[in-house]
């Protein structure tokens, strides 16, 4: 296992040279931001931000994430291009000593949720998510956390009705079309793709959702069956959906999870969820569970904190101060060096 942390690149408030005085952590989770989605990222600025973080004493050996085009997902004429112009990044990536991108295949949205800044009894914030509250907003007029900015109204309608007739197996099929599009890549370039799942893991604004539980992923596998395709494993994401057995989906695909993200939910009804501390004892999610099932079915991926806490006063990045994470990876990393010494590792 190696420990590692997102970091957002010079516009991070949180300097390399703090996340590497957490001592687990020996890589960071990164991006170069600047290339419009559908672009092929240069090798030039690939390889400068591989050299800042390998100055700082860090790898880059995980990327999150090489955006996917909406194009390729609605699978319009213009994919192959696309498809193209990915299967080149996935080439440099490599070239670069990246082993693992991180993506998704959400159509519009990203993550969603209805609060940035939940507040705890212990006086700390946090993301929360509100169904009712979500299904009350006009899709065309959307006001949501973290997200207004991402398009103008009109964009935002033209996507959304471009999506209209896109049913849960199209958009299946658009995935498999783009990953049968870059395997090549991936096998010649030794990089695995881990798709996230999707976020809360059911259907939004008529949207369809379709990487959201065990079934999801048998469905993939048996359609891109290379070692190279696998899942980014998102406790949070998948425990968000009641029915997922973490532990025991950490145990059946622990081959195939490439890279985790290990965080809490404490659910505040049906379908709500509020974010909390990493431990097991803060939530539902059965964390030390998780851990152990990954050690003892041979996981040897990449791991990070998810989203922490604002904690001592920081008004950092939603899910993304530096405080609660670190602590995250301090207690995520106790718990693997536990697992592994248990389980005679």
């Amino acid at each position: 296992m190696k420990m590692t942390f997102r970091w957002y690149g010079k516009s991070d408030p949180i300097p390399l040279q703090y996340i590497k005085q957490i001592p687990c952590v020996k890589g960071v989770v990164t991006a170069v931001y600047d290339t419009p989605v559908g672009q092929a990222w240069e090798e030039e600025k690939i390889l400068t931000l591989r050299d800042e973080c390998r100055a700082a004493g860090l790898e880059m050996e995980v990327i999150e994430s090489v955006p996917v085009h909406e194009d390729i997902k609605l699978g319009r004429p213009g994919r192959d291009e696309l498809i193209d112009n990915y299967a080149k990044t996935v080439r440099r990536l490599g070239k670069a000593g990246v082993k693992c991108i991180c993506y998704n295949f959400m159509p519009v949205f990203d993550w969603l949720r209805t609060d940035l800044k939940t507040k705890a009894p212990d006086g700390s914030t946090s993301l929360s998510y509100n169904h009712e509250r979500l299904e009350a907003m006009d899709k065309y007029d959307l006001h949501l956390p973290g997200w207004d900015e991402s398009y103008k109204p009109e964009q935002l309608r033209a996507l959304l009705d471009a999506y209209e007739n896109v049913s849960h197996e199209r958009l299946f099929d658009n995935l498999v079309y783009f990953l049968d599009g870059i395997m090549p890549a991936c096998v010649e370039s030794n990089v695995n793709m881990a798709i996230h799942p999707d976020d809360p893991p059911w259907d939004m604004f008529g949207l369809p959702r379709i990487i959201t539980d065990e079934k999801s992923y048998e469905k993939m596998f048996a359609a891109v069956p290379q070692i190279n395709n696998g899942i980014t494993f998102c406790t949070g994401s998948l425990g968000a959906g009641r029915g997922n057995d973490l532990v025991g989906m950490a145990k059946k695909y622990a081959g195939r999870i490439h890279f985790a993200h290990l965080r809490q939910i404490r659910y505040s009804g049906e379908l709500d969820f509020t974010e909390a501390g990493h431990m097991t004892e803060n939530g539902d999610i059965d964390i030390y569970g998780v851990v152990r099932a990954l050690v003892s079915s041979g996981f040897d991926g990449y791991v990070r904190p998810d989203h922490g806490r604002n904690i001592w006063g920081e008004d950092g990045k939603p899910g993304y101060g530096l405080y609660d994470r670190a602590l995250g990876a301090m207690y995520l990393s106790g718990l693997f060096e536990a697992a592994e010494k248990e389980i005679g590792i």
